[in-house]
């Protein structure tokens, strides 16, 4: 930007001027970083809402799924077809695990993992309705690694759709997996120790030497479209798990990207079947805004055994939950929905209850696995957690874990 003043002598004849220039650049480009940034806020705020009422439908859903298939009893034909209905719905979850990712970003939540499994299901996920192949190229016995899989799905998520981009989406992928012990000697990138290596090769038409070392610059993109971040948050997101990220290319040839993930000196957790299911007996009180839910998750209730009453928001609860006190009746469990627009959520209502009834016990229940109650609910007063969508599997151990716990705290048996 610039600026030109005239110069005048006393007779107002113009003998000349006086031109200054200021380099806005910087300015500019900081300005446009916070558009961006307020672009991206914006659209993770609409992708956690999505996820959120997605999450909603899924429990209604999943829950009559997990409730006629408890009811067929003796059909094994339906029992299956209801099973194969209940593990679709399961998939669909990785859909709003993803949404929930890019909802929330910051630091992973890492525990021992099955990274086969997790690579497997994002890159099937991305190549589902795209002429291109994937090839698995992967080792025997690959070590489990230390991360959070929804990060590390959006990882695998973000290589491959570069891949399918730069073959013109036809072609194959090949992504592969080995175990490797790093030397220090070899590389001063990662600390000596074990790692297991995941690549992404596609085909392509590679990656020209100049733009090499600003591939994972912010904004940059040699594409039309896209906001240039894709290879960004891939590289954040490997950083904030220790791991370290490379890229071999030639034109015409294509690309390679390695990611070096540390393997975990624990075994992940064995999932459990979705069928089996804990019947008990106790006092349940549901609170959700969701009157869907509120007749599902009860009627999974009863079906395991409890007596349930159901209230639509917080102030409600709390009515319910002193005059049952009052009258001998108390709850055995409350289970708090934690979002109640218009209304008392969970953390407020339990906080309540608490000043009434220091021995109440309560289970969390959200639709956004980002709400900082679910990964620290202890700290917050809550049992235990139910992210949404549960399996009659989930539910039924929550609850039953949340009486042992309340036995356990008021000497009861």
């Amino acid at each position: 930007m610039w600026r030109r003043t005239t110069i005048r002598d006393q007779q107002s004849v113009v003998i000349g001027s006086v031109v200054v220039f200021h380099d806005v650049s910087m300015r500019r480009r900081a300005e446009h970083e916070l558009l961006q940034a307020e672009k991206l806020r914006s659209i993770g705020i609409l992708a956690g809402g999505i996820a959120h009422d997605f999450n909603n439908l899924l429990t209604v859903i999943l829950g009559n799924i997990s409730l006629a298939r408890m009811q067929a009893e003796g059909d094994e034909s339906l029992r299956t077809r209801l099973g194969e209905a209940e593990q679709a719905i399961l998939e669909a979850m990785g859909l709003t695990k993803q949404l929930l990712t890019f909802s929330k970003g910051g630091a992973p939540v890492r525990k021992p993992l099955d990274v086969k499994a997790v690579v497997k299901t994002a890159v099937q996920f991305v190549c589902r309705g795209t002429a291109v192949r994937s090839k698995f190229v992967i080792g025997d016995e690959i070590w489990p690694v230390i991360g959070d899989s929804g990060q590390l799905s959006q990882v695998i998520h973000n290589l491959v759709i570069n891949a399918i981009q730069a073959m013109n989406g036809k072609g194959e992928v090949e992504v592969g997996m080995e175990n490797v012990l790093v030397d220090s000697v070899l590389t001063k990138a990662l600390r000596p120790g074990r790692y297991v290596r995941i690549w992404v090769k596609d085909g392509g038409v590679g990656i020209p030497r100049e733009h090499m070392t600003r591939i994972f610059d912010p904004y940059f993109s040699t594409k039309a479209q896209g906001s240039g971040l894709g290879l960004t948050v891939t590289y954040s997101i490997i950083k904030s798990h220790h791991g370290h990220i490379e890229v071999e290319s030639e034109l015409g040839k294509g690309s390679t990207f390695s990611i070096y993930l540390p393997a975990a000196e624990e075994l992940p957790e064995v999932a459990r079947e979705a069928g089996e299911v804990v019947k008990g007996v106790g006092r349940i009180l549901l609170v959700d805004d969701e009157e869907e839910i509120l007749a599902t998750t009860g009627a999974m209730l009863r079906e395991l055994g409890y007596e349930v009453e159901t209230a639509r928001d917080g102030q409600m609860a709390v009515r319910a939950y002193c005059e049952a006190k009052e009258k001998g009746i108390g709850y055995d469990v409350v289970i708090l929905d934690l979002t109640v627009p218009g209304g008392t959520g969970g953390r407020e209502t339990l906080e309540v209850l608490r000043r009434y009834d220091a021995d109440v016990v309560a289970i969390a229940s959200s639709g956004y696995s980002n709400d900082p109650v679910m990964a620290q609910y202890r700290s917050y007063g809550f049992t235990g957690v139910l992210m949404k969508p549960y399996t009659m599997h989930e539910l039924s151990v929550a609850v039953r874990e949340a009486i042992r716990s309340g036995q356990r705290r008021t000497g009861a048996t």
